[in-house]
């Protein structure tokens, strides 16, 4: 298995943005955490989740903490993907969710 987290990509960036993480016109995608991970490494991976379905995983290749979000001024980490990350050949169903939780892959398909 593969950890990481999931990110649910917000509806109104459409499916153009969620493509955009898996078609190669992107090098790096940037994520948000609110604080610091305990448990994410560089390495890991960002599992995407689009319309309740798991679509696919980028691996993480920086995590920069010290940033500040700009709306409540409370601390957060900007997590850096590599691009394209791996789409799934059949999208998982999984309920979309606000924030960030971990995940420990176990629905990923193995290679």
């Amino acid at each position: 298995m593969s950890f990481g987290i999931t990110k649910t990509i917000p509806a109104k960036r459409g499916q153009a943005g969620v493509d955009s993480l898996y078609d190669g016109s992107l090098e790096e995608f940037e994520f948000h955490m609110a604080g610091k991970p305990s448990k994410l490494n560089v390495g890991d991976y960002v599992y995407t989740i689009f319309n309740d379905q798991l679509v696919g995983r980028c691996q993480i290749k920086e995590l920069i903490g010290g940033a500040t979000n700009p709306n409540s001024g409370k601390p957060r980490t900007l997590i850096m993907v590599a691009c394209p990350g791996e789409r799934l050949a059949q999208p998982i169903p999984r309920q979309g969710h606000r924030g960030t939780r971990y995940y420990d892959g176990a629905d990923w398909p193995p290679n």
